[in-house]
């Protein structure tokens, strides 16, 4: 009996190293897209950091909204991390209806995404999107979004192209998230007032006094902006990719993760890999359930990552 379990065992690793032999070639190289913000690239730091413990090899393109999403249709880029819905319905949602694109995972499902405003307009009675237009002076005629053509951008350029709450003299300013977060930082540094795109989780809703917005469920999605965010990947992934897939299947955050990842990297003397590294090391929990039914790319179970024992994985 004991030699008739050593062979099973045997032939068991034998067909999971078999089956992940069988992905496509494409597949040791993973392909990422990163549209520069925060959560995101440090998202995307800590998935490269563990495929590279894996076996496999990783590439990252910076690149703009409808450019990611153009890409991912057409095969270019294999995974992006950052797909916000409803925000960015508009850019995916045509895609994901054809299979061009396909959902993996929501891999944070309560999340934040609209209008937020500094203290002093707030207190003075800018709660509501329909308010907004009534501080226009104070607001120097200025709404702060985000890089050209992102979701949001184009839900608040909408409204000012319709005029709706009255905001048709209103200019959206497109930049960075960091440039954009600059604007808003002097501005409160000067006791003034800013309405901007804002979302949690995000080291600003600590760094800043700020309140988010109601009135635009109609743009931003019901309970004031709440969202979602998944894992998307070119279309044919989760068939041609099946360990990979697995992993992206098993990988989600929490707001608490998050908002530990992207407070560490604005640390001085930091870099996002060393951050990744670390995180990986102090959340063997997490990683393990990530790692369930995942194996090495050319096969075998996985026992550590990064010198750490993941006992209950696999």
């Amino acid at each position: 009996m004991k030699r008739l379990m050593t062979w099973i065992l045997a032939v068991s690793l034998t067909c999971v190293g078999s089956l992940q032999a069988s992905e496509s070639p494409q597949c040791e190289v993973v392909r990422f897209a990163d549209v520069g913000w925060t959560d995101v690239t440090m998202t995307t730091a800590v998935t490269r950091l563990l495929l590279g413990e894996l076996g496999y090899r990783t590439q990252v393109s910076r690149l703009s909204l409808p450019e990611t999403y153009a890409a991912l249709a057409g095969g270019k880029i294999d995974v992006f991390l950052g797909s916000w819905m409803p925000a960015q319905a508009a850019l995916a949602q045509p895609h994901l209806d054809t299979g061009r694109i396909e959902k993996l995972q929501t891999n944070l499902p309560v999340v934040r995404y609209t209008l937020a405003v500094l203290e002093p307009a707030y207190k003075a009675g800018l709660h509501d999107f329909a308010d907004i237009q009534r501080f226009q002076k104070e607001l120097g005629g200025k709404i702060y979004g985000l890089e050209r053509g992102n979701g949001g951008n184009k839900m608040v350029q909408s409204m000012i192209d319709g005029n709706v709450f009255g905001l048709q003299d209103f200019t959206l300013v497109e930049s960075s998230e960091n440039d954009m977060l600059n604007h808003v930082e002097l501005a409160q540094r000067l006791g003034k007032s800013a309405v901007f795109l804002g979302w949690e989780p995000h080291p600003m809703n600590e760094q800043l006094r700020m309140s988010y917005l109601s009135g635009g469920d109609a743009y931003f999605g019901p309970n004031n902006g709440a969202a979602e965010v998944s894992t998307v990947a070119r279309g044919g992934f989760s068939k041609d990719c099946q360990n990979l897939n697995q992993l992206f299947t098993n990988m989600t955050f929490t707001i608490a993760s998050v908002s530990k990842l992207m407070a560490a990297v604005q640390e001085p003397n930091t870099n996002r890999r060393r951050v990744a590294k670390q995180w990986i090391k102090d959340s063997p929990g997490a990683v393990a359930n990530w790692l369930k039914g995942v194996s090495f790319r050319e096969g075998g179970a996985i026992t550590a990552i990064l010198g750490t024992p993941l006992a209950s994985a696999n």
